[in-house]
């Protein structure tokens, strides 16, 4: 599954969600893919939680398109914070 169609479904399926995805770094395999997804859906949640809000979001894609995903979640706030330093 190509990078953009993964933020596609990510955003599409999670409330007002930015995604960015690229192939790993390290990894050969077009199926091992990094995203950093912002959203508001993830105050206030562990993030372990956060995780599985993506991966719900990803729903079927997980086990068929995807291998592996390495994830960094954000509220915009937290985000806004890490581009500021």
């Amino acid at each position: 599954m190509k990078p953009a169609a993964v933020e596609d479904v990510i955003e599409s399926n999670l409330e007002d969600a930015d995604a960015t995805v690229t192939h790993a770094r390290d990894e050969g395999d077009e199926d091992h893919l990094a995203a950093t997804v912002v959203s508001p859906v993830f105050d206030g949640l562990p993030l372990v939680q956060q995780h599985q809000e993506v991966y719900d979001a990803l729903g079927d894609h997980m086990t068929t398109d995807i291998h592996a995903l390495e994830l960094s979640t954000y509220t915009p706030e937290e985000y806004d914070d890490l581009e500021g330093e």
